[in-house]
């Protein structure tokens, strides 16, 4: 009886540790201890690594008059590379494999990162715009109002904010533009059904 006991206890535990585990793209609603000086940041970092070893694909949702539409071209994101101090997404558009997202820890602030880089691996002119995450965001949500380089190197882009967002079931990314208060553009990507590695172009 004693034995059958034991033996029930650790099936038991078993159950639990396994109910514990976080799976790829689960939400992680409470931040882990970090780097980051904002709870806020903290968890959305933590939240966006959950995808990391993932690929998945998007669709333009919206496009303003401003710019050509991209309704029609095939965008994936590839959650490549997961640190402490840094994320970076790969994002191609068709055959166009020159950008990555990145969301860096700097002294404690979150910061959003876009870069270019021509088939050499060189910067292109406007590499390495965004911005810091301001306060208005939480868990899921971030808001990247643009710094004083995006304002040098893009023309017009000191009004740029981007948001950048998970739902709390974290089924859905998007990525979003806005400049001087009127949505320019925004992407979303199917997080409930992560695309197979020949698929990606990675492999």
């Amino acid at each position: 009886m004693i034995r059958n006991l034991t033996l029930s206890i650790m099936i038991l535990l078993i159950v639990a540790a396994c109910g514990q585990r976080t799976r790829p793209g689960q939400d992680i609603t409470e931040p882990a201890p970090g780097i980051f000086d904002s709870d806020a940041h903290q968890a959305f970092f933590n939240n966006l690594a959950s995808l990391c070893g993932h690929s998945f694909t998007g669709e333009q949702v919206y496009r303003s008059h401003h710019g050509d539409s991209w309704a029609d071209r095939l965008m994936i994101m590839h959650v490549t590379v997961c640190e402490d101090m840094r994320i970076e997404i790969p994002f191609h558009v068709d055959d166009d494999f020159s950008r990555t997202w990145m969301f860096l820890a700097e002294d404690g602030r979150l910061r959003f990162r876009h870069q270019h880089l021509h088939p050499d691996g060189t910067h292109e002119d406007d590499s390495m715009y965004g911005g810091y995450a301001d306060d208005e965001g939480n868990y899921f949500t971030q808001y990247f109002p643009a710094d004083e380089f995006t304002a040098q190197v893009i023309e017009d882009g000191g009004g740029n904010l981007w948001s950048v967002s998970m739902d709390e079931n974290m089924t859905y990314f998007s990525y979003r533009l806005d400049r001087d208060g009127e949505k320019r553009f925004e992407i979303v990507f199917d997080l409930t059904n992560p695309i197979a590695p020949q698929q990606t172009g990675l492999n």
